[in-house]
């Protein structure tokens, strides 16, 4: 009687595998995504064009696969749901995407990086207040959870911070992060926000740390509120095609309103390249890998692979820019694997100790009800 029960938990086995694959091919993206950006960034395009041709993409792609592939599941829409895509689009669609590529222009990539291993702490802890994640310190679970996330949120530090000896590739053609623009004239970033940074006395380096910062709170405002959401709207797809469409919406309302001159929306050829990559590859392709995971390994592990994208932008410049690896970047990328994977088994810990206690209770079940069963029947013609 138990064998569904073991069937079940073999198919949760195998999507879990999956979506850990899927979260890692999503930062790999990512890190493509950075170093595509970086050059559009560097061409002059504007923050608020790039993400809203980036949206716009990416919404024509998820807009009708959900449509087709979700007409029979997708549950009718209710008040509490609708605000919820709405959230969703504003954290982590406006929020994110806009705020990283402002960050990104005031500081430069290293800090940029440095700063997104602080989405597992913030989507950790908002997961715990909101009760999706249950964290038990008195048990080897609970334990293993929070070290995991601090080993791996310690690894991406060092992977930024401690450089080391050159291992590996040119040391002369390394990337420098100070090439990137920063004295571009970008007239929606002089509106109401940057200016309102600057009254207080803030430079412009530290208007990109909090422009950073709050990204990664959004992102982890994304991910923590999207996990309930998934268990009342199971439809993952329109979960993101509605994410999108909120987001975009907000998007495009703001690039009205800030550009202004008609020639920043008309984009080069390595501009179009990389729209095209971020609306198809990092936005429609991620952002759907990111739910589907999303929903089956809760929001604290699926955050938790963020610390990999400096790993990932470290490889690809390595590849493609032929920049070195540094003693800094292997031991970095050693604690963030082994980080993943002490989380990753106290959380196959907990399913299987949930999975076990259900077969036991089926069992006990099975036991209890035999006597009634066979105490209707008499001699040997027992009701069996």
């Amino acid at each position: 009687m138990s064998a569904p029960v073991i069937l079940h938990d073999a198919m949760r086995r195998d999507d879990a595998r999956k979506a850990h694959a899927a979260m890692t091919l999503c930062q790999l993206i990512y890190g493509a995504y950075h170093v595509s950006a970086k050059v559009a960034l560097n061409v002059g395009i504007s923050q608020l064009v790039f993400c809203v041709f980036r949206d716009l993409i990416a919404l024509s792609i998820l807009a009708p696969l959900a449509f087709f592939r979700e007409r029979g599941i997708r549950p009718p829409m209710s008040r509490s749901v609708l605000l919820s895509f709405i959230f969703l689009g504003l954290t982590g669609v406006f929020g994110t995407q806009l705020l990283f590529l402002i960050g990104l222009s005031y500081t430069n990539p290293t800090y940029a990086a440095a700063i997104q291993p602080s989405i597992p702490v913030f989507t950790f802890l908002l997961a715990v207040m909101m009760g999706t994640e249950k964290v038990n310190l008195f048990k080897m679970e609970g334990l293993m959870k929070v070290g995991g996330t601090i080993i791996c949120v310690s690894g991406a530090l060092v992977l930024v911070f401690f450089r080391g000896p050159a291992l590996f590739g040119n040391q002369d053609a390394e990337f420098t992060p100070k090439t990137v623009i920063i004295d571009r004239s970008e007239s929606e970033l002089h509106g109401w926000l940057v200016s309102s940074f600057l009254d207080l006395g803030l430079d412009l380096w530290h208007i990109g740390v909090v422009c950073l910062v709050v990204e990664c709170m959004c992102m982890a405002a994304f991910i923590a509120v999207q996990a309930p959401v998934l268990k009342k709207y199971p439809a993952y797809l329109s979960v993101t095609a509605y994410s999108y469409f909120f987001g975009a919406s907000i998007m495009i309302t703001t690039a009205f309103r800030f550009v202004r001159e008609p020639k920043e929306w008309h984009l080069t050829q390595s501009e179009i390249l990389a729209v095209i990559f971020a609306g198809v590859f990092a936005s429609a392709l991620n952002y759907g890998l990111l739910t589907w995971s999303n929903k089956i390994l809760g929001a604290a592990l699926v955050s938790l692979y963020n610390p990999l994208q400096p790993a990932a932008s470290t490889f690809l410049s390595t590849i493609f820019l032929g920049s070195a690896i540094y003693l800094g970047s292997i031991v970095g990328g050693v604690l963030i694997i082994s980080g993943l994977y002490m989380v990753t088994w106290a959380s196959y810990r907990e399913q299987h100790t949930i999975v076990s206690g259900n077969v036991i209770a089926s069992s006990s079940d099975i036991r209890d009800s035999e006597p009634l069963i066979h105490r209707y029947g008499t001699g040997d013609n027992k009701i069996g």
